[in-house]
């Protein structure tokens, strides 16, 4: 499978499990991994023979800044059926981080992979 990434996007959310991670939304950075069939857009130079990753970016950008999730887990599965929605993405690496979620580590993560479900 070829793969499209979208990588290090910065957005903020309202995302916690205690009550002062939700009064104001958090900064939370992105990273995806589709994976595509890019073999008819790459000999078409098409953009209807690709992923609009276009659409899907600004579909998430939307999707998040509106979310409101307890767990990074929930989120993170959330933005990944997001991007199973769109044609031609038969699987998705996604993994959310939530910069200075702890104290003494730079960020914390989650990571998932999830394939294309039919129906």
């Amino acid at each position: 499978m070829d793969r499209i990434y979208i990588r290090d996007m910065l957005l903020r959310c309202i995302l916690g499990v205690y009550e002062e991670e939700r009064r104001e939304k958090q900064d939370v950075v992105i990273n995806i991994c589709l994976y595509t069939d890019l073999r008819k857009a790459g000999k078409t130079d098409r953009i209807e023979d690709s992923v609009d990753y276009k659409a899907i970016k600004k579909g998430l950008l939307r999707f998040v800044e509106e979310s409101s999730f307890y767990l990074l887990e929930a989120l993170t599965e959330a933005i990944a059926v997001e991007c199973l929605k769109h044609k031609g993405v038969r699987k998705v690496d996604v993994r959310v981080e939530k910069p200075g979620a702890l104290r003494f580590a730079k960020t914390v993560g989650v990571e998932i992979t999830r394939p294309w479900e039919e129906g």
